[in-house]
């Protein structure tokens, strides 16, 4: 836990994101069971890759049950731009990279991985 806080702290350091400037926001459900399916892991390879990466117009922060607890780990990916919400359960670390490449990096979402799409705004 720590070292994901330490890994968050400096990726908002070098980038210094305020929520209104990001392009994309990504959440990540860490809830009990989104831990125990592996979020945490999850949560560090995003950081990892959006640092590597140096992608600065990208927010990630954490929520809590997402009421998809058969998709755990679940990650939103929410264009702030286009005003859409894609929901992507079974997120793997291995799955995270490929969401921040294909998704965030070239516009593209890993339908595989999709649970839900839809305008922000809407349920």
């Amino acid at each position: 836990v720590d070292e994901l806080r330490k890994l968050r702290e400096s990726l908002k350091k070098k980038i210094g994101l305020r929520n209104n400037t990001a392009r994309i926001r990504i959440i990540v459900g860490m809830a009990t069971s989104g831990i125990a399916s592996g979020a945490r892991e999850t949560l560090k390879a995003i950081l990892e890759e959006i640092e590597n990466r140096n992608l600065t117009d990208v927010l990630v922060t954490q929520s809590g049950e997402k009421g998809l607890h058969p998709e755990e780990p679940v990650v939103v990916v929410e264009d702030m731009k286009e005003k859409i919400r894609t929901i992507y359960g079974g997120v793997t670390p291995e799955v995270a990279r490929m969401i921040i490449v294909e998704h965030i990096v070239y516009g593209k979402p890993v339908k595989r991985y999709m649970v839900q799409r839809e305008k922000m705004g809407e349920s």
